[in-house]
């Protein structure tokens, strides 16, 4: 037996870690997937920001190069007079943002303007070619391979000149065409066609230039899904800024997500140790009542025994003719009916007790006077009294109102109480029982001046099996199911069982009050005590 409790307890020590350390490492993970799925949705909207950047920055360098393809097939190097007269027409549905175009001699160190058109002419027209030729010149790149489109982008005089141009050979010449943008036209035509009220109002963008001054748009407020990527190849000074409107609340979205997650983890946590707490106390609690089953197992069958080998030791001697006189025989018959109405009650408390157990327990209530009861209980034990010297001192008010009870089973919870109360009343000598009305109920007193009970156990011992310290002191017999029986019948009667201990000023003595509600319709009455029966 100890070698299987030893193995129970070696085996549940082990799987409680176990299933605690499992829910730590499982929480760990699904903390980790929750971070990196954060992490994840994070990357993504970063990434989808980014990719709408690239795509309208995309936009208008492909705008401008294909204005400039334009350019490129309405001049004819062999017929430059035809420029204007060509280009001319179409210019404000083809070109919208090309201002003028010029065609330079780059055989000649003059570089001289051979053709000139604009949609504009005027003096604007001849600063712009001293600018090209004087300050922007110098800035072009002439390198790798000739004919390739290039542009260039500068701000002069707080000014942002962009223009694009390509080199083309002809007889043995060298050609420089120049397509000059009208950046004005650009931010105030174009770009709001481009960056305004994109993706139905769910971003927002501007264009900054290398200052980090607002070209175009509103201004936008750093956050962590804000993007600038500068123009590749035209407007290269320039950077286009997009910040989602949307990228705050995805990022509340992804915080409320991740908290809700956590949540989830840190609640499953929970669950699972208030489990494991519940599995414990559980099987503490089935640990303690099995060893109380134990006692209990031990206790009946002392129980049964002492009364069984005194039947069968006087039932021997009365069989054998052993006796002396006929008052031995009287005695000894006695003793035996007196073990044997023992072991009625002590089998008819197992009985009912397990009828309690498994909920079958029924009770016949009919009107009836409690204070008849409790004088049938007293005369069960009026042998026992005179064997072991003690007086039962019995007090019933008169004239108390009926109960609805089984007479049966408040008898046997009676007798119960007159039982723990002879146990512990040899010391004293003494047991009081009273019968009383108080109020709407009809109270039993059941006391005796044994040692008393302790306060921590003045509740437990109406437990199934459950016994008090002194009990197991002084080595009292008893099978710890008295009480409990009691107690069931007590409230299956609507009534109470409580103890109150100590009741005298030595500190000894208990006293067991039992109520029971009278009938409806027959108020209880308090009268003056009438009489009174003592058995000694």
């Amino acid at each position: 037996m100890q070698r299987r409790r030893l193995r129970e307890r070696l085996l549940y020590f082990a799987i409680v870690p176990s299933i605690v350390f499992a829910v730590l490492v499982l929480g760990g993970i699904a903390l980790r997937t929750t971070l990196q799925i954060e992490k994840a949705r994070q990357q993504t909207v970063f990434d989808a920001t980014l990719t709408l950047a690239d795509e309208r920055v995309d936009r208008l360098d492909k705008l401008i190069i294909a204005q400039d393809n334009v350019v490129a097939a309405h001049v004819d190097i062999a017929n430059l007079n035809t420029i204007a007269r060509r280009w001319l027409p179409t210019a404000s549905r083809e070109t919208p943002t090309v201002r003028a175009i010029l065609v330079l001699d780059l055989s000649h160190e003059s570089r001289d303007v051979l053709a000139f058109a604009s949609r504009a002419p005027g003096r604007e027209d001849d600063a712009f070619r001293r600018l090209l030729l004087g300050r922007l010149f110098s800035s072009l790149n002439f390198d790798g391979d000739t004919e390739e489109l290039r542009h260039l982008h500068q701000i002069i005089d707080q000014q942002s000149i962009l223009i694009s141009y390509w080199q083309r050979t002809y007889a043995g010449r060298r050609y420089l065409v120049v397509a000059w943008h009208d950046v004005p036209r650009l931010v105030h035509d174009v770009f709001p066609r481009l960056y305004r009220d994109i993706d139905r109002g769910n971003s927002r963008m501007n264009v900054i230039d290398e200052e980090g001054r607002i070209v175009f748009g509103p201004p936008i407020k750093g956050g962590e899904f804000t993007v600038g990527r500068p123009f590749p190849t035209t407007l290269y000074n320039w950077r286009l800024q997009i910040a989602l409107t949307s990228a705050d609340d995805l990022g509340d979205k992804v915080e409320r997500q991740r908290m809700v997650e956590l949540g989830m983890v840190g609640f499953a946590a929970i669950v699972v140790l208030v489990g494991v707490t519940i599995i414990i106390f559980a099987s503490m609690k089935e640990r303690r009542l099995a060893a109380l089953k134990s006692d209990f197992v031990a206790n009946v069958s002392h129980e049964l025994k002492t009364p069984l080998a005194l039947v069968r030791m006087f039932g021997e001697i009365l069989l054998a003719d052993r006796v002396a006189s006929e008052d031995k025989r009287r005695q000894y018959l006695q003793i035996i009916v007196s073990e044997s109405e023992r072991l009625t009650a002590l089998i008819e408390n197992v009985l009912d007790f397990a009828k309690v157990e498994r909920g079958k327990a029924a009770y016949e209530f009919a009107p009836g006077k409690l204070e008849d009861v409790v004088s049938r209980a007293v005369d069960v034990y009026r042998y026992r009294a005179e064997r072991d010297g003690i007086v039962v001192h019995l007090v019933s008010a008169e004239g108390m109102p009926e109960a609805m009870l089984d007479a049966r089973a408040m008898e046997l919870a009676i007798i119960n109480l007159l039982d723990n109360a002879f146990k512990y009343a040899k010391d004293g000598g003494r047991v009081d029982v009273e019968v009383a009305s108080e109020d709407d109920a009809v109270v039993v007193r059941v006391s005796d001046r044994g040692p008393g009970i302790d306060p921590d156990e003045q509740e437990r011992i109406f437990e199934r099996f459950v016994r008090g310290r002194r009990a197991g002191e002084q080595r009292i017999r008893g099978s710890g199911i008295g009480l409990a029986l009691v107690k069931h019948i007590a409230e299956s009667h609507g009534g109470s069982i409580e103890v109150k201990s100590p009741i005298l000023e030595d500190g000894r003595g208990s006293v067991f009050v039992l109520r029971i509600p009278v009938s409806r319709g027959h108020a209880p009455r308090k009268l003056p005590i009438a009489g009174a029966s003592s058995v000694a």
